[in-house]
């Protein structure tokens, strides 16, 4: 019999921390199963088709990694330190707003080097063993997951939350066939707090612990393609990357802590930029600009898309108008059609509220 590994949260390899906290989960993922099904039964998941592809092989590890009975969980902190105030940002609506995840670099390769080096370590403290490495990579339920590691609870917003940190972190996960003793999950602290349903600016989180991510504004600047339903578009403001707002008004975020990976530190001044001067872009500089960002993944199209529809939401300016004008005849048919939307809503001059989303 192999001696297990102790794990210990901000355990190092050499002098470089590993991750601020980890824990060892159990994969009975049952109940989490049955509410999985509920959630795309009832289509909330939208065009992600992929959260349906793998069948039960998402809720049932050892399906997906055959002999799997643990998975270990980590957890990385990615609050910038040095970035502009994010609630500065939103007020400005000159300014486009990044959600903070994505000002670094891409935390998929980071974590991933960091989940792959902490197997190693353990490899060469108990011998050869079975294991997969996962970042968001995979059919993983990774917040049910990190919940039975002990590693907080799932919120209202359907985001995990430590009553010591926040929810400002990444995770990542190791499936393996190592028995490890497993954490027990931690006890939840919403309580009757509903800030982060009252505050989502499309009512995405339609139900305590019920997110419809056909509404919310993540899904549809960075996983939906093509159109935005255009009564979503006023709610977006100036979001042209993800959403934070139900994170930012959670009172468990006042104990958050900044990171001190270099490598989630803002890049390319994303963290304050005009629109009107990321909107100038050209794909090239796109793509020399988000090179290593998660931002890459929606593709140059997506990304016009999204700062048009900010623009249409911008004061009305001479240099708004001008860069609109811009991109009337863009050769994207996606981009024209957004662009003209924000062009007829400049020329209203709307203050439209958002009263009438469905």
């Amino acid at each position: 019999m192999k001696e297990l590994p102790v794990i210990q949260p901000g355990r190092s390899i050499g002098e470089t921390p590993i991750f601020e906290k980890v824990g060892i989960a159990s994969v009975d993922l049952e109940a989490d199963e049955q509410q999985l099904e509920r959630w795309l039964a009832a289509q909330r998941h939208g065009e992600m088709a992929y959260m349906a592809r793998h069948g039960r092989r998402r809720s049932r590890p050892s399906e997906l990694v055959p002999d799997t009975v643990r998975a270990i969980c980590a957890r990385m902190d990615y609050w910038p330190p040095d970035s502009r105030d994010a609630g500065e940002v939103l007020a400005d609506a000159t300014l486009g707003y990044v959600s903070r995840y994505a000002l670094g670099r891409d935390y998929h390769k980071v974590m991933r080097r960091r989940l792959q080096r902490l197997a190693e370590r353990m490899e060469a403290d108990v011998g050869a063993f079975g294991y997969r490495v996962f970042v968001d990579s995979a059919p993983v339920l990774e917040k049910a997951l990190a919940r039975n590691a002990g590693l907080g609870w799932i919120g209202k917003h359907t985001n995990l939350i430590d009553r010591h940190t926040g929810s400002w972190f990444f995770l990542g996960e190791i499936y393996t066939d190592l028995p490890l003793p497993a954490d027990a999950p931690v006890r939840e602290h919403c309580g009757s707090c509903r800030a982060c349903i009252d505050v989502c600016p499309t009512k995405a989180i339609v139900a305590p612990y019920e997110l419809d991510a056909r509404r919310c504004i993540s899904y549809l600047t960075i996983e939906l393609r093509g159109t935005i339903p255009e009564a979503f578009r006023d709610a977006i403001g100036n979001r042209i990357y993800g959403c934070d707002d139900c994170q930012l008004v959670c009172p468990w975020n006042r104990y958050a802590r900044t990171t001190g990976e270099n490598d989630f530190v803002p890049r390319s001044r994303l963290d304050s930029s005009a629109l009107v001067a990321l909107f100038a872009w050209t794909e090239a500089e796109f793509l020399e600009r988000t090179r290593g960002s998660a931002i890459r993944r929606i593709g140059y199209e997506s990304w016009l898309r999204n700062l048009a529809v900010a623009l249409g939401n911008a004061p009305d300016s001479v240099e708004v108008c001008a860069a609109l004008e811009s991109r009337a005849n863009d050769a994207s048919p996606v981009v024209r059609e957004h662009v003209a939307w924000a062009i007829a809503k400049h020329r209203r001059g709307s203050t439209e509220s958002t009263d009438h989303l469905p």
